[in-house]
């Protein structure tokens, strides 16, 4: 059976001298992998510089087994981004979200909204000319909606933490070290009711920031038993301090 879809590219990987293993998106079968060889002609049907972390693609392939490396027939560019691996700031951003985009979706069925989400989102940092410096937080929070473990904001009440085991706040201190403390806990909803349009208005240092982004990334960790450290993380923390 061949399948057509758009996707966007998540990881690429070497293999061997001349592969590439793809991890991709589909619009079509949700996640799946690709073998791609490296194409010294221009005139390929498969162009590996295609594969760019964060790149959006339309893919036809002949569908296998599941579990095997699919193997693309065509590829073209459907979403040309421009700033977003250019510009340093946003590369970095980019360089991040795309490992943790990696480890964090796992869908095998065609992921609908998630999908328009995701280049939606990317599309508007690649577009924007500034004051996105917020973007990889309100991002990441509004993530967590479609992978079905949002935190609960109706728990929210000043001076409460926030356990990051049950995604809920509570009065004191969790019987265990997986929580956000209430000075902490209180940017959660503000982050939470932005969007990007209006995330300028909210002024973080770059402390605050990298502290919220920790909790983020644990928060992950524990709704997510395979989440690892990302090594990424440290780069953006230096980018944005």
């Amino acid at each position: 059976m061949q399948i057509k879809s758009e996707g966007l590219v998540f990881r690429t990987t070497k293999y061997g001298d001349d592969g590439l293993i793809v991890d991709v998106l589909t619009c079509a079968s949700g996640m799946v992998s690709f073998m791609v060889k490296r194409s010294r002609s221009p005139r390929a049907a498969v162009r590996h510089t295609l594969f760019q972390p964060l790149t959006c693609v339309e893919l036809t392939w002949d569908c296998r087994k599941a579990g095997v490396l699919q193997k693309p027939t065509s590829a073209r560019c459907v979403q040309g981004f421009i700033d977003l691996h250019a510009h340093p700031y946003k590369a970095s951003m980019a360089l991040f979200l795309s490992e943790f985009l990696h480890y964090a979706v796992r869908v095998e069925t065609p992921p609908g909204l998630l999908y328009d989400y995701l280049v939606g989102s990317l599309t508007w940092l690649d577009a924007a000319p500034d004051q996105f410096s917020n973007f990889h937080l309100v991002f990441l929070l509004r993530l967590a909606r479609f992978l079905g473990f949002s935190p609960n904001l109706d728990t929210f009440a000043p001076g409460r933490c926030f356990d990051l085991r049950a995604g809920v706040f509570v009065d004191g201190r969790p019987d265990h070290p997986d929580f956000v403390p209430p000075s902490d806990a209180a940017r959660l909803p503000l982050l939470m009711r932005m969007n990007y349009g209006t995330m300028r208005l909210f002024r973080f240092t770059g402390e605050e920031r990298n502290r919220t982004l920790t909790y983020i990334n644990a928060y992950y960790r524990q709704h997510l038993p395979s989440f690892p450290e990302l090594k990424s993380l440290d780069v953006l923390r230096q980018v944005f301090r």
